[in-house]
């Protein structure tokens, strides 16, 4: 929701691609007692800048957000988002890829990205006197990269690496396997790396159509978090895009990705990776909310109870009483139209039947009998401290205003996000345990297993 009493304010005239002056929207979203003051401005050519002033902190945090994953790919794209987010690094017209790395290294910072399935981020994290620098390089090398066809060869050799590596970590895998068996071909079945099928024969042509349709001014947010200025970061994003193809002409932030139609997902599916491995992993779970779902802060508590830590039901039954397990959770995926509600366990392959039984067991006898208030008290507990806890950087809070923008359209005042956990009731968490947990289950499985051992 906007908030009551933003305060809007024009920046002064900027030199735009037309040549004409062109003014940019500020507005104050929130004066957070937890935090500090956030602001918004959207830029002549839809792009959008979030700061949040913390001036007890010595450092910055500074990322540039795209919205755009590996579900916006086509079956033979697969990968591309990922491969992109590779390239990027590899230089500009005005660095070179050692460059890129040096000058942020030579200031004590840091650099990174990631690829999800509905957005890409690039961030650096720097002392507050290097905030210049670190705008300079990220939006230069989100800009402005040349794909240089050596790199994309180079960067396809990493990325097969990269699979294979990724093929040898079966707990990862698993991950994988279970989003095949709910949503089977749909995009966010997809793995985010693409396969070795998809990225072997992508051409830098393609690569550079995805990066030119997808990394427009409308799709960016710019966010950044720490001892900062607001004004000043806006005036040197600005700085940094004059010239580039993100000095584009004026229009409006693109929507945020809409919620329906609801992603059709498949019948409840066995899928089984045969592997010789020391260990079983397995995932057993089911379609669940979307993110913007009023039922998500009741899926936080129940989530937090079932197998959400070392006090949860699953990890007391499982691993403390009965010693079956290492690791077992419980966890909740989001996604604008869709969601995946499941349990991982990893446990020596001839102890996977009785892990199996016990999680069945345990979840109908949630979604029958329900938590009990203390239950629904500790969890509520556990989801407003690991949020209050994970606000102590200044990365997090960086992203805290970039998915606020891109997911969600609006960013939450801490203090309503933490009466909205409050507000959650018994009979809430109940009522959607009972909706949840009774719905048919999927089972993925990596591990020394046949394809018929699960059929029952």
């Amino acid at each position: 929701m906007a908030p009551s009493g933003a305060v809007r304010h024009a920046t002064g005239p900027q030199p735009g691609r037309s040549g004409g002056a062109s003014r940019a929207v500020t507005r104050t979203l929130s004066d957070d007692p937890l935090g500090g003051t956030v602001r918004r401005t959207v830029l002549p050519s839809g792009l959008r800048v979030l700061t949040e002033a913390i001036p007890a902190m010595r450092s910055v945090s500074f990322g540039v957000w795209v919205a755009v994953g590996s579900r916006d790919e086509t079956g033979p794209q697969g990968g591309a988002a990922h491969f992109l987010e590779h390239l990027l690094f590899k230089g500009t017209h005005k660095r070179t890829a050692l460059d890129i790395s040096s000058e942020i290294e030579a200031v004590g910072g840091e650099t990174n990205a990631f690829t999800t399935k509905e957005y890409t981020c690039y961030y650096a994290r720097v002392l507050d006197e290097d905030l210049p620098l670190a705008i300079d390089v990220m939006c230069d090398l989100v800009a402005d990269s040349l794909l240089e066809p050596a790199d994309v060869e180079t960067e396809r050799g990493v990325i097969l690496e990269e699979i294979a590596m990724h093929d040898d970590e079966p707990g990862d895998e698993v991950h994988d396997l279970f989003a095949r068996a709910v949503y089977g071909d749909h995009p966010l079945g997809r793995l985010i790396s693409g396969t070795e099928d998809t990225v072997t024969p992508m051409t830098r042509r393609q690569i550079q159509g995805f990066y030119r349709r997808h990394y427009t001014p409308p799709q960016i947010v710019v966010a950044a978090a720490g001892n900062l200025d607001h004004a000043a970061v806006v005036r040197l994003v600005r700085q940094a895009l004059h010239g580039t193809p993100l000095d584009a002409d004026p229009a409006a932030p693109a929507a945020r990705r809409p919620a329906t139609p609801t992603v059709r997902t498949k019948p409840a599916t066995i899928l089984v990776e045969p592997k010789e491995t020391e260990q079983a992993h397995v995932i057993l779970g089911c379609p669940g909310i979307d993110r913007t779902d009023d039922r998500r802060f009741a899926l936080g508590v129940l989530n937090n109870v079932l197998g959400g830590g070392m006090s949860s039901r699953l990890f007391q039954e499982i691993r403390e009483r009965r010693g079956l397990a290492y690791s077992v959770y419980s966890y909740a995926s989001q996604y604008a139209d869709s969601g995946i509600f499941a349990v991982y366990a990893g446990c020596a392959p001839g102890k996977v039947d009785e892990v199996l039984e016990l999680t069945r067991a345990e979840l109908r006898r949630v979604a029958a009998d329900g938590l009990t208030e203390a239950e629904v008290a500790r969890g509520k507990g556990m989801s407003k401290g690991s949020f209050v806890l994970g606000l102590e950087d200044t990365g997090s809070r960086m992203s805290r205003l970039a998915k606020g923008e891109l997911l969600y359209g609006d960013l939450m005042p801490v203090d309503e996000l933490l009466a909205r956990v409050d507000a959650v009731r018994v009979a809430d968490v109940n009522a959607l345990a009972a909706e949840l947990l009774a719905r048919p289950m999927s089972l993925a499985v990596v591990g020394p297993f046949g394809e018929g051992d699960f059929s029952a």
